[in-house]
């Protein structure tokens, strides 16, 4: 441990700690079995998401019906889950890490109560959900994209808020007085930034008002691409960003030190060029008619 910051956390204010909080990662408890808050905020983020894409496609001009909404909610909830695990499987471990590849124990794939899960391979997954129903419903993907993109948030400031309440992928330690810095379990006794709230803040809370104020305050639906061109650019730009606060994980902190950056950082980079291209695409494209399209049976 440096000596430099030891003594910088002597000198530095009082730190909040995490286990006086009086929290607990779950919600109740019933002989062996928990119901996690890290479960419910999975929940909460797709039931929010589904509710609020219902109200979307009842404005003019949606391009798909309650049915198609019904489909997303399905298939979108397995691309969350099936994406962030393999996600997690082929981005943080084996390679470079200190972790075993999942890939060469596919039993511990499905074990996802032990945790793990990839940001970048829900969304894939999410994507891989949308362009199964665009297709197979004849739809258009990047406008059903566009509506998709609008109720992400959500679930985005459910899961980070349920990190915090697990105590789990904590920031960095910090380099001078900070009055919300924390200590937080099995992280050692500086004190550090809390990402996690950070994370909640930019992904969650602020990309949903920046995505709701565009949809409800704007014709920004009736330009293609420009939705999840937003949406895209915002939430990498806010990783990137939190990515300098937050404590690379265990297995790839050597891989930040090489490189430079996070593994996070690197998988947001083309996140922010392809959101920059859409929004610059779908601006240079005259809006959509607000008709509402005949629904094919």
């Amino acid at each position: 441990m440096s000596l430099t910051l030891l003594a910088a956390a002597a000198q530095a204010p009082k730190p909040i700690y995490w286990v006086e909080l009086g929290l607990t990662n779950y919600l109740f408890r019933i002989g062996s079995f928990e119901l996690r808050w890290y479960s419910l905020a999975y929940l909460a983020g797709i039931v929010l998401g589904y509710w609020h894409l219902s109200r979307m496609i009842r404005e003019p001009g949606a391009p798909l019906a309650q049915r198609h909404a019904d489909d997303l909610f399905f298939y979108c909830t397995v691309g969350i889950i099936l994406g962030g695990r393999l996600g997690y499987a082929t981005f943080y471990t084996g390679g470079g890490s200190d972790i075993p590849s999942l890939w060469l124990h596919p039993a511990e794939l499905v074990k996802l109560w032990h945790g793990g899960m990839s940001f970048h391979g829900g969304l894939i997954g999410v994507m891989l959900a949308m362009a199964w129903v665009s297709w197979r419903n004849q739809l258009s993907l990047i406008r059903v994209a566009d509506f998709v993109s609008v109720c992400v948030p959500f679930g985005m400031l459910f899961g980070r808020l349920a990190n915090f309440v697990n105590g789990e992928l904590w920031g960095r330690v910090v380099s001078g007085p900070l009055p919300w810095a924390m200590v937080f379990p099995d992280a050692g006794p500086l004190p550090r930034h809390p990402s996690q709230l950070y994370e909640a803040g930019l992904e969650g809370l602020l990309m949903i008002i920046v995505m709701l104020t565009l949809y409800w305050k704007t014709r920004a639906r009736f330009r293609p691409g420009l939705l999840v061109g937003v949406f895209t650019t915002g939430i990498a730009s806010a990783r990137f960003i939190v990515e300098f606060f937050r404590e690379p994980d265990a297995q790839l902190q050597r891989f930040a030190q090489v490189t430079g950056l996070s593994m996070g950082q690197w998988l947001t980079i083309p996140l922010i060029l392809l959101g920059l291209f859409l929004i610059a695409r779908a601006l240079t494209k005259p809006e959509l008619s607000t008709r509402r399209p005949i629904e094919i049976t």
